[in-house]
């Protein structure tokens, strides 16, 4: 099998394998002979021939692809072992955790789904906050009173999370 590049618009380029057996090249009816990508021939024999070739112009596309799979597997592995692993092991076990907001309020509730900012969702949350009721003047400041509610599914930014603590009971 033998690799072409297939040059469309300048900087883009496009993989093309071909038979090493010689076949008619076809051309789409559709589009005007002009505007129809040209396939330059490959410049030198690979040694592995079903590798890709290493043209200058996508030897960028070649490293983003491999520094994308690397990160997966990073990420996969700093959530599994590393600060996140409280919110993966929520995810998979479906325990609750306790997050302390930037609003003063803590949330009690089982995680969804979760990413590497902290965005999480959550199901069957209770809210929970202190409330300083107003006086009077003149009048004794009041006690705080604890209030709370349900809500029963809801999306958490990262950037308002101060702590997660697990399983709390």
């Amino acid at each position: 099998m033998l690799w072409r590049i297939q040059i469309s618009s300048g900087a883009l380029c496009k993989i093309v394998a071909r038979s090493s057996s010689p076949s008619r090249k076809r051309k789409n009816p559709l589009v005007p002979p002009a505007t129809q990508p040209r396939v330059l021939p490959s410049r030198r024999r690979l040694a592995a021939p079903d590798s890709p070739p290493r043209h200058p112009d996508c030897q960028f596309y070649f490293k983003a692809m491999a520094e994308e799979t690397n990160g997966k597997k990073e990420e996969e592995e700093e959530f599994s072992t590393g600060p996140l692993s409280v919110l993966m092991m929520s995810v998979k076990n479906n325990t609750q955790v306790l997050i302390n907001c930037r609003n003063n309020k803590k949330l009690l509730g089982r995680v969804r789904a979760f990413d590497r900012h902290c965005n999480m969702v959550l199901e069957n949350v209770r809210e929970m906050w202190t409330e300083v009721p107003k006086t009077g003047k003149g009048k004794k400041k009041a006690l705080p009173v604890n209030k709370d509610r349900f809500i029963s599914k809801m999306f958490l930014r990262g950037d308002s999370v101060i702590i997660v603590l697990r399983n709390p009971k």
